[in-house]
This record gives structure tokens, C-alpha cells and sequence, in this order.
């Protein structure tokens, strides 16, 4: 084994530079938390070190040794970070950690460190400094040294360089970006990248902040201390397609939980809502604000549900199982600064890892345990998302082969479909336990359920494919669940038989925030009565789907049920047996 590094010192130094990175991707990989991006992106950047060596062979060790003495520590900390969460250290980790004070980082400490911590580090330590007393220099030539650093130079930086040279249209921040992305998971990029990413991520969230800040609040408003409810509860579910919910008719048991709920008479169902847009960040500006695809600037100019509820004195916990920073996720992020208290449960850098709603659970409990008198709890599932195999523990996998499934699912797409069933399942329980333990608490609760938006998971055969895609929209990217449970205390001062009668009344979420008002009992001077799903002054208008920066795409909900509705008839007449729709 020693004669390696004096045969191969190139490959040798790529081991210690590697070494660095994969030490916390290896176990991330293995066990199954996440994909195998971080480990791909590592290796690759690993490349980047050895450039310095190329072209300057004279100082290779010296210049090892600087980069062990860089890497080492962000490795350490990613590899214990990963020890004790078993999650990636992102820059959503950096976000918690900036927003922790002194007292919260040493209860940290105290509560996590263990013994074996310290045997840990040192065996960590020794094996780089062994590779690095093996290194030995490179007794390669002039041109195949130059050879080798242009084709690393390309390999580590092609996100940067391809951009530049063949996206000329694109500026040279998006080019940063896409170069960042690739650094981000191997040492010390992951800190290095995350750092830099929270500086900016940081400054547009205090911008939406601060712009939030100067909103009016609603007028005149008011809540009836006789019937608004001690505990408002909402949960805001993701891709969760309500087609594929028994609750809904689905022919798969996909809701066992929720399905029994409905058959005692607990819950309110509603059947005919969609969303406004398909996309989490665009669905969640309209459903929880008074902004619209006609009105897309009242998210900005008027006050959000959040800051509706504070205003209505309600103590605002804001617990989430998605990412907390990512560069998609900042409005999310904005959003619950917004509350009181935050619970942020996810930092994994990628969406494709192991990250289950249940965790949302305990910290669920000790918010509606608060002394407050009056509490408003959002709870942000990570739901149904992609990665649909990574959204439910083991036991919960129930759908293998083809029962229920329709005839156009082929073998090779049956496993994807079947694992957004079993998350579902998953999502199932989840929801169901949120209503258990909303029960438990004092006094007039309610807890409503929504989607933010659905997915498209091969239920349409004439376009086989999983996602959403708003420029050739589905039923199925649309339709979402929208699920209302009372308390017995809370029904005894709120008749909701008048909201089981509106169960099929058509409606978009992006007119929620009128529907949420009504129910919890709030009324101001904006209130829009013929907007909420559940007065009697209800009108039906248009559902209107869209992006509103681009008019000429707004679309009527009907128009996408009507072409459904075509194809499935001509596809009935055509077939020999007919094709049960979802």
C-alpha cells in the first residue's frame, strides 16, 4: 500500500482532498437520508484542489497541507452535525444557528455531547494526517501537468464556464449561482457557500419583512369572544392530489384515518377546491394573503393571514418540516418570521432525503401546551413532495403491484406510483394525529387542512408523467384537499352544519383567506362575504389558474375539467372496456 502513493501521487493527493467531503456524504448516502447528489458534486470539486498542485508541483505538500488545515473543520462539523441530526449541514442549519442566542447554543451542547465524541474526533483527525505524510510530488512534465489542471479546471467549474460561454444571456450571477450549487456540498463550500447564501437570503427576507412592516392593518377589525376559537390550528399540506384520497373516492384505502374520522361525522369535507397556481412559493402568495392571479400585488400592499391573526391577538407558532432556507423557500422562511415562535425541523440542503412529517408531532404538542389564551398554530407538512419514497418510513409502504391501479400504468412506472400512495397513507396518519391532539387541548379548537397544491403522478394516460407543469395543467396538479375539524366546545357556540351543506360548493383557495376569516369568526371592514366558501352569502366566481405576471396563461379551472371531460368520453367510446377515471 505505501508503494501507491509514490506510483500514483495525483490519485494519492485526490484521496486526501476527497477524503475531507466524503466522510459525512458517505454515511449521509448509505443511509439512505438523502441522494446521491452531495456525494456526486463532492467527488467532482474534489478536483479542484489538485490544480494548485499541477501548477506548482514544488509546493504540492505545502499546499495539502493548507487545504487539510481549511477542509478540516467544516468537515468535523458536518460530520457531527449529520451524528446528531442525521441530517445534511445546509445553510438552513446556519440560519438556526444564527438565530440561536448564547444560553440555546450551550443547553445544545450539554444535551448532545456525548463521550465517544472526542475518540471520534481524533481517529477523524489522524487519517488525513496519515495520508498526508504518504503524499509524495508529482514527477510529471510541463504540458501534461497544463493538460491535466485545464481538464480539472473544466470538470470542477463547468456550471460557471458553460454558462458563461454558451448562455451569454444569462448574467453572471446566475452563472455564480449554478457554480455555487455544485460547490456547496463538499468542504469547506458547504459553510463557505451556506454562509453566503444566508448574507443573501437574510437581506431579501428583512426587505419582504420591512415592506410587510408598513402594511396597514385591517379595519375595524373584530372577533366575538363567545364563539372565535381559544385554538386556531391550520396545516398546510404539499402535492397532495385529493383524487388520490379515499376521503375522496379513490378506490385505493390511501386515508384510512381521516375516512373514519368522516364516518363518525367529525370532519367537514369539501369537495370542489383547486388551487390558483401548482407551485408551492405561487400558491401559498395567493392562500395566504388577499392577493389573486388578477390582483398578484395585494400580497404586498395589504396584510397577510399571519398578520391578520396576530392583529385578531392570537400568540403565532409557526412549525415546519420544509426546508427552512433554500433559494426558493426565502417567502416561506418570511412567512414565519412573521409569528411568534418558529420550529424549523428541516434543514436538509436537498428535498430527495428521508424527512418525515411525524417529526412535526412533538413540537405541535408543546405549542398547544402554551399558556397563551389565545394560540394560532401553522404546522407546514413536507407531504406528499418528491421524492415520493422518501416521505414515509418502511412500514407505511402498503401498495405493491397493480390492485387498484389503472391499466395504463406500465411495470416501470408502477413503483413511483405506488410510493405517492403510500406517502399519502403517510400524510394519512400524520394529519389524523394533529386532529388527536388537537382534541386534547382546553377550551374551542378548530384545525383546518389544506394543500398548498396537487401533482400530477401518471393519472393522466395520455401524458404519462409525475410533477406539475402550469403550461399544460391537469386536473390533478389543481384539485387539493380542504378538510375542517371543530371541537365539541367550539360547535357548541359554531353551528358547522351549514359548512357541511356548502361541501360542494366550487372554490379556489386563492380566496381562502376569506373562508379562514369567516370560520374562525373575524369580520373588518375588507371582508368579502361572497368570497368565503361557507357564508350564506357565497357566490360562485371563477377559479381562475395562471401565472398573473403573464396574463394571457390565466385560465378558468373549468376550461382544464372540460378538456378532461372530452378526452375521457372519446376515450371511453374507444376503447373496448372503459377507462375508470380518478
Amino acid at each position: 500500500m505505501l508503494r501507491f502513493p509514490q506510483k500514483h501521487p495525483l490519485l494519492w493527493a485526490y484521496l486526501f482532498a476527497a477524503y475531507f467531503s466524503l466522510s459525512y456524504h458517505i454515511p449521509i448516502y448509505a443511509t439512505g437520508m438523502s441522494g446521491s447528489i452531495g456525494l456526486r458534486e463532492s467527488l467532482i470539486m474534489s478536483f479542484a484542489w489538485l490544480i494548485p498542485i499541477l501548477l506548482l508541483p514544488q509546493h504540492s505538500k505545502k499546499w495539502l497541507a493548507l487545504a487539510g488545515i481549511v477542509m478540516w473543520p467544516t468537515a468535523l462539523i458536518s460530520l457531527f452535525y449529520f451524528v446528531v441530526y442525521g441530517q445534511e449541514f445546509s445553510q438552513s442549519a446556519i440560519f438556526i444557528a444564527f438565530e440561536s442566542n448564547v444560553a440555546e447554543s450551550s443547553e445544545f451542547i450539554q444535551s448532545y455531547w456525548r463521550w465517544w465524541f472526542l475518540p471520534l474526533t481524533l481517529v477523524f483527525t489522524a487519517i488525513p494526517i496519515w495520508l498526508w505524510r504518504q503524499a509524495k510530488p508529482l514527477q510529471l512534465g510541463l504540458k501534461p501537468r497544463l493538460a491535466y489542471a485545464f481538464i480539472f479546471s473544466l470538470v470542477a467549474f463547468w456550471p460557471f464556464i458553460g454558462s458563461a460561454l454558451f448562455q451569454p444571456q444569462k448574467s453572471i450571477d446566475d452563472a455564480l449561482y449554478h457554480q455555487m450549487v455544485r460547490m456547496e456540498p463538499a468542504a469547506p463550500w458547504n459553510l463557505v457557500m451556506g454562509y453566503t447564501k444566508y448574507r443573501q437570503q437574510m437581506a431579501d427576507m428583512q426587505r419582504l419583512l420591512e415592506q410587510n412592516r408598513q402594511v396597514k392593518p385591517l379595519q375595524n377589525l373584530v372577533a366575538d369572544p363567545a364563539t372565535v376559537p381559544d385554538t386556531v390550528v391550520l396545516v398546510i399540506g404539499e402535492s397532495t392530489n385529493r383524487q388520490r384520497m379515499s376521503l375522496y373516492g379513490y378506490d385505493r384505502p390511501t386515508t384510512p384515518n381521516l375516512d373514519a374520522l368522516n364516518k363518525k361525522g367529525e370532519l367537514v369535507v369539501f369537495n370542489d377546491v383547486v388551487t390558483p397556481r401548482p407551485y408551492t412559493i405561487e400558491a401559498l402568495q395567493q392562500v395566504l394573503s388577499f392577493a389573486d392571479s388578477k390582483n398578484p400585488e395585494r400580497f404586498f400592499s395589504k396584510p397577510t393571514l399571519i398578520n391578520m391573526m396576530k392583529q385578531a391577538g392570537y400568540d403565532i407558532t409557526w412549525i415546519t418540516n420544509q426546508q427552512t432556507q433554500t433559494r426558493r423557500n426565502t417567502m416561506l422562511t418570511t412567512f414565519s418570521q412573521m409569528a411568534d415562535h418558529q420550529v424549523y425541523l428541516n434543514n436538509n440542503r436537498q428535498q430527495n432525503a428521508n424527512q418525515y412529517d411525524g417529526v412535526v408531532l412533538p413540537p405541535f404538542a408543546e405549542a398547544l401546551d402554551t399558556d397563551a389564551p389565545r394560540k394560532f398554530i401553522v404546522v407546514h407538512l413536507l407531504g406528499t413532495h418528491r421524492a415520493y419514497d422518501c416521505r414515509y418510513p418502511e412500514e407505511f409502504a402498503s401498495f405493491i403491484g397493480k390492485t387498484d391501479v389503472p391499466a395504463w400504468v406500465s411495470a416501470d412506472l408502477l413503483d413511483e406510483y405506488n410510493s405517492y400512495d403510500d406517502s399519502i397513507r403517510y400524510n394519512d396518519m400524520v394529519v389524523s394525529k394533529l386532529i388527536d391532539e388537537t382534541r386534547s387541548a382546553k377550551g374551542k379548537s378548530l384545525l383546518i387542512y389544506l394543500s398548498d397544491h396537487g401533482e400530477e403522478v401518471f393519472d393522466n394516460p395520455d401524458d404519462l408523467f409525475t410533477g406539475r407543469n402550469e403550461g399544460a395543467p391537469t386536473s390533478a396538479m389543481y384539485t387539493v384537499p380542504f378538510i375542517v375539524w371543530g371541537s365539541e366546545d367550539f360547535q357548541k357556540n359554531r353551528d358547522m352544519a351549514p359548512w357541511k351543506a356548502a361541501a360542494d360548493r366550487p372554490y379556489s383557495s386563492a380566496n381562502f383567506i376569506y373562508a379562514f376569516a369567516d370560520m374562525v369568526g373575524l369580520n373588518f371592514d375588507e371582508m368579502d362575504y361572497s368570497a368565503s366558501l361557507v357564508s350564506k352569502e357565497f357566490k360562485p366566481l371563477p377559479r381562475w389558474i395562471g401565472d398573473p405576471l403573464n396574463p394571457a396563461s390565466i385560465i378558468d379551472f373549468s376550461v382544464v375539467e372540460a378538456a378532461e371531460a372530452k378526452l375521457n368520453i372519446a376515450r371511453h367510446e374507444n376503447a373496448e372496456e372503459p377507462v375508470k377515471a380518478l
